[in-house]
């Protein structure tokens, strides 16, 4: 049941919302992940994946139930890297720490900030 209405709200949300949206959950996200880094906080990475995980059901990007948002790849590119992206400064030797993942990181999340700016 939670997930049929988790399907419905985010096909009830215009798809051209979701760069500003993105750009406001990263907004909020980055300065704390910046925080806990600089702290070495592994907690947050959890209690933030919880987070991203919300957001993406809410719009419906991670489940494919909202196709309008292939449209903006960048944003949902940014929004399922960034903790990955955190963890590797944490964490450098860690398998998912691919060489060209934060310049690919910072691409998208410039292309969906220049997106939502419109």
């Amino acid at each position: 049941m939670w997930l049929a209405a988790a399907a419905a709200g985010a096909q009830q949300r215009p798809a051209d919302r979701f760069p500003a949206a993105a750009m406001s959950f990263l907004g909020t996200e980055m300065p704390a992940m910046e925080a806990a880094i600089a702290a070495r906080d592994r907690d947050y990475f959890e209690e933030a994946m919880s987070r991203m995980l919300d957001f993406s059901s809410s719009w419906g990007f991670k489940s494919q139930d909202n196709p309008e948002l292939s449209r903006f790849p960048m944003c949902t590119e940014a929004v399922s890297d960034f903790l990955v992206v955190g963890m590797c400064r944490i964490m450098t030797t860690a398998d998912a720490c691919e060489p060209g993942l934060a310049s690919r990181f910072n691409v998208n999340l410039q292309k969906c900030r220049d997106l939502a700016a419109r």
